[in-house]
């Protein structure tokens, strides 16, 4: 990024470009300018329909070809088969070559699904060999050791209601017995469709076979039963085999006689050992040409997908084929024009039409680029998820970088904590070499892609931690205490801590387990939480201006920021300033009571003048000047942009009119050729406002800035929230597990300790750490969002979506 505009505060400049390029090397220049990836190409020919466009044939191969490929990759994870992905060196294929690759594609297509055809219907077959071997065995079973006998004999005993006339209609081909398997979990079904079709007559017996078998269409072992079906009658026996190959059932036909099932049993166990080797080898040949495919299938995928993405760039080009050219339109950073340039002239010396970058001047509004490196693309993703900032307002995502790890070490606060995610976070980042060739699942990616922002949170949670003076809920004595206990007190007293002197840094270690550390605690982060929302507020509302200034909005600045700033210094500024001075008043040696900061903010608006326990001389009188200048803000707020833009548009409506009766040889119009002005796919569109528009909406502004200035600043109150909660969830942990190790001694005191250290370690990473993170985290991207993001960001930009060849299999593999 050497030479180049840094684009973090605010984002790159942009310009729109013209390139021309002789047809004969137009798909390797797109080739070359999809390698640099600088340009966000425009779509010419949005008013054409995808089909009719110039290389519409070119991307129906491409198609195909990727169709064919996605296959190849079903298969090969079917039979869980890994694909190899390696770097290799970019080079621009030859025409011929992807010819090659399309051709080799369909004949290997071709080879794959014949195949697999072949592998399937054997297992088809397999299985019905199996299953017909296992209703030869389920029936013998069934006439030889639970009834003794077989054929017309076996029936007539498990039918004695039929009568001796009805027996002797009926056929022996209809009286004999139906036989089969089904799944496990439709045997019930078919009892009770049976048993209500044919009213109880029939006799239904079912074994569970103890071997699953394979069901090649679901990739699955299934369980199944064998079924035997007595009933007598032609129009019966239909309808039963009916019933059951509507629930998936097979049904088979197997002999009466002993000695033609075992004559039957002998055939089916002979074919089923010749499919098998049958079967073994055809397996073996489509998974040798599986593995073959695996080899290069990353390469060609990752080459066809490039092809794909150059038609379709030169589709949103114009193609001139009268004059030979290739016509493209699109932004690019400013300070990457001579690159472009470079890169497009590269084969004018093959050619007779030189290839031309021309810089256009247009009113359009170019897209936002914010350079981003591994470091600060993190931080800019959860701003851009927000969403995108407008051409050259300030970027959200540079404070963020500082300001939402902090956040989350006010309500993650420990030391021992935050290096236990500082470790793991170092973890991501010393071996992200390694990891980033690793296929992740998309928590861990999302961890992976966050490694920073881990760190980042871990050092300053450790900072927090040693403020608060936290590590696992214990306290360090790294310093002299500023409080001493009393040598001689008898037992039955109140215990009372002398104070000699001032901690160094941070909450002095005497405060842990007295009786009152929690209210003291809850003083000191509640009043903490409430200055670090004014700061975060106060800061981020100043970058307002600087987007008015830059923006040359003065109307903003005077109608907007400067009532705006009055109106929140004036309440919050002042309840701030309250806060501080308050603890540097030393009240234990004071005469008076300390006053209550809440009481004086409400009594601030509900009774001005009146105070009831003053902090400093004159405070009624800066209090009524303070609720004065708040008043006078809101009016402020409402009436002085719309009326300022109301007169703007009455005196650009009467030079309208003025223009309007001019004469026709006095009227001038049209464009000087400097500008660039046409209908695109962009969309762009200028409204113009009529002054009720333009009222309605300040209206709405100063309703939502006036109620948010009191929202926003409790909702910082979770920074004490969640890192009271956050201290005593770790103080409970401690408590109820590694504590109650300290106390027995032996083999039984080792094995406590262990175990219960085991105990506290795992829920310490799982809850306090993982959870509670997890949670600290959301919170502080809800302040970025909200609250801060919410005093300047405008938003509505068009995020900068560069033509080029980086990640295109990324949700392939």
């Amino acid at each position: 990024m050497s030479g180049k505009e840094e684009a973090v505060f605010r984002s790159a400049d942009m310009s729109l470009v013209q390139i021309y390029v002789p047809t004969e090397v137009a798909r390797e220049t797109i080739y070359k300018i999809g390698q640099l990836n600088i340009i966000q190409f425009r779509d010419l020919n949005f008013k054409v329909n995808e089909f009719q466009r110039s290389f519409v044939n070119e991307l129906r191969k491409l198609d195909n070809t990727e169709r064919q490929y996605r296959l190849f990759k079903q298969e090969l994870d079917y039979r869980d088969i890994s694909v190899k992905l390696y770097p290799y060196e970019f080079v621009i294929p030859q025409q011929s070559d992807i010819d090659d690759l399309v051709e080799s594609a369909q004949l290997l297509e071709d080879r794959v699904v014949q195949l697999r055809d072949s592998v399937e219907t054997l297992y088809k077959n397999q299985n019905y060999l199996k299953q017909f071997k296992f209703s030869i065995l389920a029936v013998d079973k069934f006439f030889h050791y639970q009834l003794g006998g077989s054929g017309d004999a076996v029936e007539r005993s498990l039918l004695p209601e039929l009568d001796d006339s009805r027996l002797s209609s009926t056929t022996a081909s209809a009286s004999q017995f139906i036989s089969g398997v089904i799944n496990r979990d439709k045997v019930g079904i078919l009892q009770q469709i049976l048993w209500r079709i044919l009213r109880g007559n029939l006799y239904y017996h079912s074994e569970e076979l103890q071997e699953e078998i394979y069901d090649a269409k679901h990739n699955a072992y299934v369980a199944k039963n064998t079924f035997i079906i007595f009933s007598y009658g032609a129009l019966v026996h239909d309808r039963i085999v009916k019933v059951c190959e509507s629930l998936d059932a097979e049904v088979y036909d197997v002999e009466k006689t002993e000695e033609a099932r075992s004559k039957q049993l002998a055939e089916v166990k002979s074919k089923s050992e010749d499919l098998t080797t049958v079967l073994s080898e055809s397996e073996n040949a489509l998974t040798s040409e599986l593995i073959a495919i695996s080899q290069d299938l990353g390469k060609w995928w990752e080459i066809i997908a490039r092809e794909k993405q150059v038609y379709k760039t030169m589709n949103r080009c114009d193609y001139d084929g009268a004059r030979k050219l290739l016509l493209g339109e699109g932004w690019t950073p400013t300070d990457s024009i001579p690159e472009l340039a470079e890169t497009v002239k590269e084969f004018d010396q093959t050619q007779s039409i030189p290839s031309i970058v021309n810089v256009l001047t247009t009113n359009r509004t170019p897209p936002t680029y914010v350079r981003t490196n591994k470091f600060t693309y993190a931080f800019q993703a959860i701003c851009d998820a927000y969403g995108t900032p407008r051409y050259k307002e300030i970027n959200p995502g540079l404070p963020t970088i500082i300001t939402f790890p902090f956040m989350f070490a006010i309500m993650f606060g420990d030391m021992g904590h935050g290096f236990v995610m500082f470790l793991a976070a170092a973890f991501l980042v010393l071996n992200e070499k390694k990891l980033s060739g690793v296929k992740k699942d998309e928590i861990f990616d999302m961890a992976y892609t966050g490694r920073y922002i881990l760190l980042l949170m871990g050092v300053f949670s450790m900072y927090t931690g040693f403020i608060y003076n936290d590590v696992f809920s214990r306290s360090m004595t790294l310093f002299k205490s500023g409080w001493e206990w009393p040598e001689n007190f008898k037992i039955g007293d109140t215990l009372i801590a002398k104070e000699v002197g001032t901690y160094i840094f941070g909450m002095d270690p005497a405060w842990h387990g007295t009786e009152n550390a929690l209210l003291f605690s809850n003083s000191y982060k509640m009043k903490l939480s409430i200055l670090m929302g004014y700061a975060h507020m106060t800061y981020s509302y100043f970058f307002s201006v600087t987007n008015y200034i830059y923006f040359d909005s003065l109307i903003d600045i005077v109608g907007n920021f400067i009532p705006g700033l009055l109106f929140m210094q004036g309440i919050f500024g002042y309840l701030s300033l309250v806060i501080v001075y308050k603890w540097t008043v030393n009240w234990a040696e004071s005469k008076y009571q300390p006053p209550g900061i809440l009481n004086m903010l409400i009594s601030m608006f509900l009774s001005p003048g009146n105070v009831e326990e003053p902090f400093y001389p004159g405070q009624p009188t800066i209090q009524i000047w303070l609720v004065v200048i708040a008043l006078i803000c809101v009016p402020w707020l409402l009436f002085v942009k719309p009326l300022f833009l109301k007169r703007k548009l009455d005196r650009e409506a009467k030079q309208n009119a003025q223009y309007s009766a001019l004469p026709n040889d006095e009227e001038t119009g049209g464009s000087n050729g400097s500008t660039y002005e046409e209908e695109d796919e962009d969309g762009e569109e200028h409204e113009e406002h009529s002054f009720g528009d333009i009222m309605i909406h300040q209206v709405i502004h100063t309703i939502e800035f006036c109620l948010n200035c009191v929202s926003h600043t409790a909702s910082y109150l979770r920074l004490w929230a969640l890192s009271l909660a956050h201290a005593q969830l770790s103080t409970v942990l401690w408590s109820m597990t590694i504590s109650k190790a300290f106390g027995p001694t032996g083999v039984f005191g080792v094995i406590a300790v262990v175990f219960l250290f085991a105990m506290w370690f795992v829920l310490t990473v799982c809850i306090l750490v993982v959870m509670e993170g997890t949670s600290a985290m959301l919170h502080s991207l809800r302040l970025h969002w909200v609250e801060s993001m919410s005093k300047y960001f405008e938003g509505g930009g068009v995020p900068y979506e560069p033509f080029g060849f980086d990640g295109l299999l990324d949700s392939v593999f």
